[in-house]
């Protein structure tokens, strides 16, 4: 039976939502995108402060987009609101709200990701309609600087106390994920669903501590959250290889040569990416590692090497069955990728808020206004770690050789 046109498109349209709404989506979203030089910005609570800690969200858009020379700027403040009430200080002015317009003019954002609503649930229902206002407002301050918003869903709390009321609590939550889903639905931007991953993933994992802040473990997860959200996940990458002694054949690498006589075969793999680098506290972690499979062994053992270090090793069955590659030179270059984030930040972090940030640009800077200068020459570290994050985040040819274990 024909549809007619104007039904198949009705049809088109409420499969389309369907879709967006079950994937945790707004209708509005589209394969994320960034241009060359674009500055991403995460403002918002505690969930972007404490990712100074261990740099998973930038590492993943950094990875992810390694040709693009996108730098960072976190403007988490712990306790924040859409109102910028977390960043009062004994200076005013600025208010607390010309504080975080300030602080987010000054990073000429091209995108912003935003992270509110946990501190504002706690108003209930009586304090939607305020939330919703104020982030009406912040959007309006984005779109005046000519950037593109990410809306994220509040984080859940999780706790086996039951003193906690953590029921009423994250009721609370939904809720007013629920109201950030409206404004970006409203207004045309994307949102993005964290609530219901990180609850289910809660009940598997360790992830959430003092019931409110993600561990190292749970930013490694909110990272791959964002990355499988926004549409570039990286994927676990396959390599195949048929080894026959006179003709080996690879897909998603390249056989070639070897002068070491040990060696049962030599081959190089491209990654599209560098990997996350694994949780220190979760050494077991696999979804980041590629699979090599290798048909054609004879019956023993095998070692996998790059750069002279064991990467893997096992039997021709498991071989041949698939062994996930989860160390390597890909992912030492992710981890001192991640260590210059934390450094970059560290500095970012103590620049845009001094400690003595009354005595040096508030209203006693008469006493200290000259270390100023301190502050603004750090700006020469900051851009030099990002101008080597960018030069390391992209990924290099891996080259291993296999060779038989002897008895």
């Amino acid at each position: 039976m024909k549809v007619p046109v104007a039904i198949g498109h009705v049809v088109f349209l409420f499969f389309t939502l369907i879709g967006a709404f079950a994937s945790g989506q707004s209708p509005a979203s589209s394969k994320f995108q960034l241009k060359d030089g674009d500055r991403v910005v995460f403002l918002g609570n505690s969930i972007f402060e404490n990712d100074f800690q261990y740099g998973y969200l930038e590492l993943a858009l950094t990875t992810r987009f390694s040709d693009k020379g996108i730098t960072f700027r976190n403007l988490g403040w712990t306790g924040d609101n859409v109102w910028g009430e977390g960043r009062s200080t004994y200076t005013n002015p600025p208010t607390p709200y010309e504080h975080l317009m300030e602080d987010l003019t000054k990073t000429e954002p091209k995108v912003v990701f935003l992270a509110y609503g946990g501190v504002e649930a706690q108003d209930g229902q009586a304090g939607v309609a305020h939330f919703k206002e104020g982030l009406n407002k912040l959007l309006d301050k984005i779109e005046q600087l000519g950037a593109k918003a990410v809306l994220l869903s509040t984080i859940p709390v999780v706790s086996t106390d039951t003193a906690q009321h953590i029921d009423s609590r994250n009721a609370d939550l939904e809720l007013y994920s629920k109201a950030i889903s409206d404004v970006a639905t409203e207004r045309g931007k994307q949102f993005i669903d964290i609530y219901n991953p990180i609850l289910n993933t809660s009940k598997k994992e360790n992830i959430i501590e003092n019931t409110v802040h993600l561990n190292e473990l749970g930013y490694y997860y909110l990272a791959t959250i964002l990355e499988k959200a926004l549409g570039v996940d990286a994927g676990k990458a396959t390599t195949a290889i048929n080894f026959t002694k006179n003709n080996p054949e690879a897909s998603n690498a390249r056989i070639v040569a070897s002068d070491n006589e040990n060696a049962l075969m030599k081959f190089t793999v491209q990654n599209a990416f560098l990997p996350l680098a694994t949780p220190k506290s979760a050494s077991w972690i696999v979804d980041n590692a590629r699979i090599v499979r290798i048909s054609g062994l004879k019956k023993g053992y095998y070692v996998l090497t790059s750069e002279n270090d064991i990467v893997a090793a096992a039997s021709a069955k498991e071989w041949e069955s698939g062994v996930e590659i989860k160390q390597g030179p890909q992912f030492t270059k992710s981890e001192e990728v991640r260590n210059m984030i934390l450094k970059k930040n560290e500095l970012h972090f103590f620049q845009y808020r001094p400690m003595n940030q009354t005595y040096i640009v508030g209203f006693r800077r008469y006493e200290q206004g000259r270390h100023v200068k301190g502050l603004e020459d750090q700006n020469l570290l900051i851009k030099w770690l990002e101008g080597q994050i960018i030069l390391n985040s992209e990924p290099k040819e891996v080259v291993y050789e296999l060779r038989a274990i002897s008895y």
